[in-house]
């Protein structure tokens, strides 16, 4: 049984994983610190952040109902995030990216920063899934569901706020590392390996649930 402070290290450093591992988000705040500036950059990554806890606030309330209708259901859910986390790591230890693009017609949207922010996020599928899939597995089981997962939420914003200034604030020498293959697939085999090793340790717990 995980202690609060076990699963929120476990998440805290699962969420660093993610969060700094180069993706649609990061695209979009360099691609727009290049050619907007830095404050239209900022406005992007806070409208990311937003559809992030509009995505958690969801996945709460989603959640809580599931809970209530059905334990068994819930750990379903849960096997199936572990599951999902090990087939994300085993593919990106199978097929790592060698180049990262911060321009592409994905992100050419109308609208202000901060709107376009919102919609990279909330209109991507991969995002909901991740939250309805991984954020079930870091609760335990004595906690109240909603309030946490809402906690998780506000942990995964912080940090994702807390990278995209640094992502500002380096923004030139950083693309120029990024655009560098080994240093994309050395990322990806890392971030893999992680993913692989966290999904295996939460099958495990969710079995001993």
């Amino acid at each position: 049984m995980q202690s609060i402070a076990t699963s929120l290290l476990a998440y805290t450093a699962a969420a660093v994983v993610l969060v700094v591992t180069p993706g649609l988000d990061t695209a979009l705040v360099l691609r727009t610190a290049a050619r907007e500036g830095s404050r239209h950059a900022l406005l992007a990554g806070l409208g990311i952040i937003t559809g992030c806890m509009v995505w958690t606030a969801v996945v709460a309330a989603g959640l809580g109902v599931l809970l209530a209708a059905s334990r068994v259901a819930y750990t379903l859910l849960r096997w199936a995030g572990a599951v999902y986390l090990v087939w994300v790591g085993f593919n990106l230890l199978r097929h790592p990216r060698t180049g990262f693009a911060t321009d592409g017609g994905n992100l050419r949207r109308r609208g202000s920063a901060f709107v376009r922010g919102a919609l990279t996020n909330l209109l991507n599928p991969k995002a909901g899934v991740f939250y309805v899939s991984v954020l079930p597995q870091f609760v335990p089981s004595d906690v109240p569901l909603v309030p946490y997962i809402l906690l998780l939420g506000v942990i995964l914003a912080a940090l994702g706020l807390v990278w995209f200034l640094c992502l500002i604030a380096t923004m030139r020498p950083l693309v120029a590392w990024l655009r560098h293959a080994s240093v994309m697939t050395a990322l990806d085999r890392l971030t893999g390996g992680i993913f692989v090793a966290f999904g295996v340790g939460l099958a495990l717990d969710a079995r001993a649930r």
